[in-house]
C-alpha cells in the first residue's frame, strides 16, 4: 500500500548512499594501501562488488515480491522461524549502534584537525563531545523519523561535493607510470603471485564495512511513498556507491606510491587532498568528512530504532520495546540504543584501535543478517518456482550472496563474531520474554531454540575466554 506522506525515491536512494558513505571512504585509502597494491585492490573490488550486488539484487527481489514484510530481519523469520528472525534482527541492531561508535571515533578525530584538544578521538574530551552529538541526534530523530529522512537527503548532497572534488582532482593528477610501477607487489614483501590473494584477503573486511547500510531502503520500506521505490533505491544506491568507492580508492595510486599512501595519517583522504591542492584541501575534506559522518550517524540513528520497533511489533521483543511517541518515533528503542552507545563510548578510552575495533564488530554482526537474506532468497525462489519464471536466476543471486557472506566472516575474523555472540546472550532473555507475552510458549523457548541458545552461549563463553587470555586484541 502506498503512503502519500512517506519517503520519496530520491530520499530512499539518499538514505542508502548516506548510511553507507560515512567514515569508511575517508579512511579507505590508507586502509587498503597498507595491505594491497592496486592490482590486488582491483580484484578485491570485483569480488566484493559482485558479492554485494548479489545481496542487493536479492534484497530488491524480496522487497518487490514480499512488500508486506517490514525490516530486513523479517526474511529470516519468514523463512526459518521466529528465533531466526530474532537472531537476524538482534544482529542488525547490534551492527547499527556499533557502527555509530565507529562514527563517533573518526568524527572527533576529524574535528581534532581543527581543535587539537580532541586529538585522535579517543580522549575524554572527544568522548564527551561525541556523547553530546549522539544525544542531540537521538532527540532530533525522536521528533519524527520522516522529517529526519528529509534532512538526511540534504546532508547527502552536501557531503558528496567534497568527494566529487577529490575524485575530479585525482583524475587530473593521475599518473599512469606511478599506478603501474608496482601494480602487484606488496609494501612489506617482494613480489610473489601467491601473495596477491593474501593482499585481496586483507582488503575484504574494510571493503565490506563501507557497504554496510546498503539495505537502508529495505529497512525503511514501510515508510516509503511506494513499496517499489525501496527496490529501485537499493540497486541505484549500490551502483552509485561502487563507482564512488572504486574511484576514491584507486585514483590515489596514480598520485602517490603505495608506501606513501600506507603511511598517511587518518583520515587519509584529508592529508592526501591537502598534498594535492594545499592546506585548503585538508580543510575542505575535513568539513566534508564531518558532514558525511553526521549524515551517516543520523541515518544509523533511525535504522536501529526502527529495527527494535518492528521486532517488537512481530513479537520478537517485549511490547514495551515498541513504544512510540506522538511523532510515531520509537522513543523507547531510541533511548535504550543510545544508552548502550554511551557505555561503549567510554570503553573506547581503554581500546588502542577504537575505530578498527568498532567497525570490525559492526561488520561481523551485520554479516549474520545478510547471510539470512541470501538464504531466504534461495528458499523463497524455490518454494515459488511455479509462480516465478526466473526462479533459477534468483536462486543463483541468493546462493552467491550467502556464500559471499559466509566466506566474508571467515576472512574478516571469526573472533569478532564470537565477541558479538556475547551481546546475544541477554537478547535471548528478552526474546523468551516476548514469546511468553504472546502466549507462544510457556517457557519462552522451544526445544530447538534452546539448543541454538546453548550454542550461542558456548560461543559467547569462548569469546570471553579468548578476550581474557589476550587472544583477541581490542
Amino acid at each position: 500500500m502506498d503512503n502519500k506522506k512517506g519517503i520519496s525515491l530520491i530520499a530512499l536512494v539518499a538514505l542508502v548512499v548516506s548510511s553507507s558513505i560515512g567514515a569508511g571512504i575517508f579512511a579507505l585509502i590508507s586502509d587498503v594501501a597498507s595491505v594491497a597494491a592496486p592490482g590486488a585492490v582491483i580484484i578485491a573490488w570485483i569480488i566484493v562488488g559482485f558479492g554485494v550486488l548479489m545481496l542487493a539484487l536479492s534484497l530488491s527481489n524480496l522487497v518487490e515480491k514480499r512488500p508486506e514484510l517490514e525490516g530486513v530481519f523479517t526474511y529470516a523469520e519468514e523463512g526459518f522461524g521466529t528465533f531466526a528472525g530474532f537472531i537476524s534482527g538482534w544482529g542488525y541492531w547490534l551492527s547499527a549502534w556499533l557502527g555509530n561508535v565507529a562514527f563517533a571515533t573518526i568524527l572527533m578525530s576529524s574535528i581534532g584537525y581543527f581543535f587539537p584538544i580532541f586529538k585522535t578521538g579517543q580522549n575524554i574530551w572527544a568522548i564527551l563531545g561525541a556523547s553530546i552529538i549522539a544525544w542531540a541526534l537521538t532527540f532530533f530523530v525522536n521528533k519524527g523519523v520522516e522529517s529526519a529522512a528529509v534532512l538526511n537527503t540534504v546532508v547527502t548532497v552536501c557531503k558528496m561535493i567534497p568527494l566529487f572534488a577529490f575524485i575530479v582532482v585525482g583524475i587530473f593528477l593521475f599518473k599512469g607510470h606511478i599506478f603501474t610501477a608496482m601494480f602487484w607487489s606488496n609494501v612489506t614483501t617482494s613480489f610473489h603471485f601467491g601473495d596477491v590473494m593474501t593482499q585481496v584477503k586483507g582488503c575484504i573486511m574494510v571493503m565490506m564495512w563501507v557497504f554496510v547500510g546498503v539495505e537502508g531502503a529495505a529497512m525503511m520500506s514501510s515508510r516509503a511513498k511506494k513499496k517499489s521505490d525501496a527496490s529501485k533505491a537499493t540497486i541505484i544506491g549500490l551502483l552509485s556507491l561502487l563507482l564512488i568507492y572504486v574511484l576514491a580508492s584507486l585514483l590515489p595510486y596514480g598520485y602517490m606510491t603505495q608506501t606513501q599512501l600506507a603511511d598517511l595519517n587518518q583520515p587519509a583522504m584529508v592529508y592526501l587532498f591537502e598534498s594535492m591542492v594545499g592546506p585548503v584541501g585538508g580543510v575542505v575534506i575535513s568539513i566534508g568528512l564531518i558532514i558525511s559522518i553526521l549524515g551517516s550517524w543520523l541515518a544509523w540513528t533511525m535504522l536501529p530504532s526502527e529495527t527494535i520497533l518492528l521486532m517488537s511489533k512481530r513479537q520478537l521483543l517485549p511490547k514495551s520495546w515498541g513504544k512510540t511517541n506522538k511523532a510515531k518515533a520509537p522513543s523507547f528503542a531510541l533511548f535504550v540504543t543510545q544508552a548502550l552507545i554511551q557505555i561503549f563510548l567510554f570503553s573506547l578510552l581503554f581500546t588502542s584501535q577504537a575505530y578498527n575495533f568498532a567497525y570490525s564488530l559492526c561488520t561481523a554482526a551485520i554479516i549474520v543478517t545478510y547471510a539470512f537474506v541470501g538464504a531466504y532468497q534461495i528458499k523463497y525462489s524455490w518454494d515459488n518456482k511455479l509462480k516465478q519464471p526466473d526462479y533459477k536466476r534468483q536462486m543463483v543471486y541468493g546462493f552467491i550472496a550467502l556464500v559471499f557472506e559466509i566466506v566474508g566472516i571467515c576472512l574478516a575474523g571469526v573472533q569478532f563474531l564470537l565477541l558479538c555472540l556475547i551481546a546475544y546472550v541477554p537478547g535471548i532473555y528478552f526474546y523468551a520474554k516476548a514469546r511468553k507475552e504472546c502466549g507462544d510458549n510457556a517457557h519462552g523457548l522451544t526445544s530447538s531454540e534452546k539448543v541454538v541458545a546453548v550454542i550461542i552461549t558456548i560461543g559467547a563463553i569462548i569469546g570471553i575466554v579468548l578476550l581474557v587470555l589476550g587472544k583477541i586484541n581490542v
